[in-house]
């Protein structure tokens, strides 16, 4: 019998022991960054810098638009997301905090000459291909998003958690 890991997502304790995570269906992986390309044009950079806390705090009242989790990591926001079509639903809706910043990025983006730059990569994760193992880690990336469980029996390898490979490490 394989146990859930009962560490609050929120903790920042590490769990001591390997651990892997689960996500039930398809999962879409989003990440984003931005890039300052003229530091003196704060103008330009500043209001992109600010619009991402105000999204993700809407996202954060709104768990019904799709956001799983997510978490910044070496300047990359890395969100989980439940589907391509909840992220592009969120994207394009007028409702929303996205659309209104996007249309002021591509507006000052003109005006600024390159002073900040975008990116994002969107790569959709279908059921059980993908496989995770923590190791002294609080809740972090798909263990963050999804369930964090024990790493034993057919999960106790890279394999195993790929659907194949067998019982025992």
């Amino acid at each position: 019998m394989t146990s859930t890991v009962t560490n609050p997502v929120t903790s920042t304790q590490p769990a001591p022991r390997r651990v892997t995570a689960e996500l039930d269906g398809d999962f879409v992986v989003f990440m984003i960054g931005m890039r300052v390309n003229k530091p003196w044009k704060v103008s330009a950079w500043l209001p992109v810098f600010l619009a991402m806390p105000k999204m993700l705090a809407e996202l954060a009242r709104h768990p019904e638009l799709g956001l799983l989790g997510g978490r910044f990591a070496g300047g990359t926001l890395i969100q989980f997301w439940r589907s391509s079509e909840h992220l592009n639903a969120y994207a394009q809706s007028r409702q929303n905090e996205h659309l209104p910043a996007w249309r002021a990025f591509n507006q000052n983006a003109r005006k600024s000459g390159g002073a900040v730059g975008i990116w994002h990569e969107t790569y959709r994760v279908a059921a059980g291909q993908y496989e995770t193992m923590y190791v002294d880690m609080p809740a972090f990336g798909l263990g963050q998003a999804g369930r964090r469980m024990e790493a034993t029996g057919r999960r106790a390898t890279a394999a195993g958690r790929m659907g194949g490979g067998t019982e025992s490490a």
